[in-house]
């Protein structure tokens, strides 16, 4: 109610959006301007801060801190648990009996060193070498979290060991990011671009989730034990009549939807859908596309908030996969795409794709890299949850494969048959048969909700991404395999211009030839369909349905050997999260186990057994009347 209550008093969201969040323009205002531009250069640049600059901004960032209220800080991380962890400490700070002032230094907000030990670190950290540093990430501003009463500032930081191998999901998606760009100037340079300096993904992850009543979560200890039923039967309705989907949003869950909204606005959130989704009681956010590492960020945020604005409804929210069998799950659907510094993205097609070289590159560059490193894409969407919801309705299955639509698909044959003369366009219009209607321009493609990678207009779309997991390993993954091949695309493009060739001639060749090789990969038919899982076995596609197969591509050497070529990972990093991967997997279906014995002794055969007590009692009974 309070959350209401500040929007009817700021009568305009926009003052409400950010206002826990200390981004530039709060940052600006609160620093010198020489602190200010050593800040922006340390983003854009990569020119490291002096600790004097360091001083200035974290005395700053205190200051608006306890202005609104804050008491504490903390380095907010991402660990290899999928979670994120943070260590409260105040802002006081004695200097003599009775006496204290508040203090944040700059050696503070860069560098804090939590307890590693007690992390998954698959093997890189023992019992007996616990220290692990937080690093600030000074590319994702710092904000407010506000929790009954309380306000702590969360500074995001990454979180390494003492031999700076990483220990959480942060650093990875960093480190992807800067060698993204790097490839992509890089091509950029030898097509002409001369302006552009940097280049980033962009992500805009939906969230799907379920909500149940409290009292009805407290009666299954398989949802609070596991997140999913375990025991059960078919409810006599279900999704079947499909009336759920994009239903009218019921009075309770629109007052949670609002709460939730505010919540995550007032955190620089850009929480712009709602609505129902298939199942019932599920729902679905989606937020505005933003950096690839704030949106990672963010969707850690909206777990979270997920979760606490429902117990404040007297609900449970459910992230998992699978909760209820002959359902629907859920998953996020990870739209990525890229996007240069001065607003290019290099992902649209424009309104002649055949024609647009830039984006050709671009689009063959993803088609070839999800061919070759299709393994690893499953792998980062491998939990033991999603092994029960992949396949599934509105899921797709555990095969990867793109989707591109007739038209792209045509450009790419035609180009591969040196035809693209022959290319021709039907910009027609979507008639429906009203006359009051506008006349609406039919888009050059149809969606394809079966893919598990589909070309959605000017992003690709990944949706195997699990509901659970944190999209970071989604998107390291496609930032590194795709920077991986802009290399080497870029190493031909250079070959053949220092043959003389044509710069358009010598794309398209490239184009040409790619698409042959990994044209495999590309299908705009129904992935539900038996048929496809044999047409792309013929294929040679893999069909990866467990989490256990999928992990062997983490240490497979041809992946091993890209990573490290790269710098997103080193041999030790790999191989400590394939087992983090497995140990996850068998402690999950372990505790799965234990609960189904616990409950089928504690609960249900208890139950049967007074059941026929009872039916003993009435047999019994009826034969003493008789």
């Amino acid at each position: 109610m309070k959350l209401i209550n500040d929007l009817n008093k700021n009568s305009k969201l926009e003052k409400i959006f950010g206002i826990n969040v200390f981004h530039i323009k709060r940052m600006k205002k609160y620093l010198s301007k020489e602190t200010f531009q050593a800040y922006i250069n340390a983003i854009e640049n990569n020119q490291s801060l002096t600790l004097e600059h360091a001083n200035e901004i974290a005395e700053a960032m205190k200051n608006w801190a306890l202005k609104h209220g804050a008491t504490h800080f903390t380095h907010w991380f991402q660990p290899m648990t999928g979670f994120t962890a943070e260590k409260h400490d105040s802002f006081l700070e004695p200097i003599t009996t009775g006496i204290a002032i508040t203090k944040l230094s700059g050696k503070q907000l860069i560098k804090g060193e939590p307890d590693a030990s007690s992390f998954p670190s698959g093997g890189l950290r023992t019992t007996f070498e616990a220290r692990g540093y937080t690093i600030w990430d000074i590319t994702s501003p710092a904000f407010i979290k506000e929790s009954q009463g309380t306000k702590v500032l969360c500074i995001p930081t990454a979180f390494c060991s003492y031999n700076g191998d990483a220990l959480d999901k942060k650093t990875p998606l960093l480190r992807s990011m800067d060698v993204l760009s790097k490839s992509v100037i890089r091509v950029l340079r030898l097509l002409g671009n001369e302006t552009s300096k940097r280049a980033f993904a962009t992500v805009g992850p939906e969230q799907e989730y379920f909500l149940i009543d409290r009292k009805y979560y407290e009666k299954r200890p398989d949802l609070i034990f596991t997140g999913r039923t375990l025991f059960g039967a078919k409810p006599p309705k279900g999704q079947e009549m499909e009336d759920h989907y994009f239903g009218s949003i019921k009075e309770r869950i629109g007052a949670f939807m609002q709460e939730l909204d505010m919540e995550l606005w007032k955190m620089g959130v850009s929480a712009k859908t709602r609505h129902n989704e298939v199942a019932p009681a599920q729902h679905e956010i989606a937020p505005i596309f933003e950096n690839a590492n704030i949106a990672v960020d963010h969707n850690q945020i909206i777990m979270e908030t997920l979760k606490k604005v429902a117990n404040r409804h007297g609900l449970v929210c459910l992230l998992h996969e699978k909760p209820f069998a002959y359902i629907n799950g859920s998953g996020k659907h990870n739209n990525w795409s890229i996007q240069t510094d001065d607003g290019i993205n290099l992902l649209d097609p424009g309104s002649t794709p055949h024609q647009n070289l830039q984006f050709l590159i671009f689009l063959i560059a993803v088609i070839k890299a999800v061919d070759e490193y299709s393994d690893l894409l499953r792998v980062s969407a491998a939990t033991p949850g999603n092994d029960l919801r992949l396949g599934g309705n509105e899921a797709p299955p555990a095969i990867i494969s793109i989707f591109l639509g007739d038209m792209l698909t045509s450009i790419l044959e035609q180009i591969e048959k040196k035809e693209i003369d022959k290319i021709q366009y039907n910009n027609s219009e979507l008639k429906i048969g009203i006359s009051q209607l506008s006349h609406l321009p039919k888009d050059t493609t149809d969606r394809n909700r079966t893919s598990p990678f589909a070309f959605t207009g000017n992003k690709f779309e990944f949706r195997m991404v699990p509901s659970t997991a944190s999209i970071s390993a989604a998107n390291f993954t496609l930032n590194s395999i795709v920077a991986y091949v802009l290399e080497e695309i870029a190493d031909l493009l250079e070959q053949k211009l220092k043959g003389n060739k044509e710069l358009t001639d010598a794309i398209l060749e490239i184009v040409a030839e790619i698409y042959k090789k990994h044209k495999r990969i590309v299908f705009n038919g129904n992935n539900y369909s038996k048929e496809w899982e044999e047409e792309a076995k013929r294929r040679g596609l893999p069909n990866i349905t467990n989490t256990v197969d999928a992990a062997k591509a983490i240490i497979s050497e041809k992946n091993i050997k890209m990573y490290e070529s790269i710098g997103v990972f080193n041999r030790r990093e790999l191989h400590s999260r394939y087992e983090i991967v497995l140990e996850n997997y068998i402690k999950t279906i372990r505790i799965e186990a234990n609960t189904m014995i616990m409950m089928a002794k504690q609960m249900i055969l208890p139950a049967i057994n007074r059941y026929i007590k009872e039916l003993a009692d009435s047999i019994n009974s009826l034969q003493d009347n008789s």
